[in-house]
């Protein structure tokens, strides 16, 4: 099987990729919400974050996709 330039370029990389990379580092960056204060709702900030985290990757990896699709 021979690769065609269009295969190739769907492979590639782009500036748009380096967008997955803020949740990843936002979440791992653990001094920045291992806090119990403020709680919003009664839940501690910790859980707030990490599931705010869930909602906003999941909007920057359709924004990824849609850019480079």
């Amino acid at each position: 099987m021979t690769d065609r330039p269009a295969d190739l370029s769907r492979n590639r990389l782009t500036p748009w990729h380096l967008l997955l990379l803020v949740p990843f580092v936002a979440v791992l960056w653990v001094p920045f919400y291992n806090t119990v204060e403020p709680s919003f709702y009664g839940f501690p900030y910790f859980y707030v974050y990490q599931m705010s985290w869930v909602i906003i990757s999941s909007v920057l990896t359709g924004i990824v996709y849609l850019a480079t699709r």
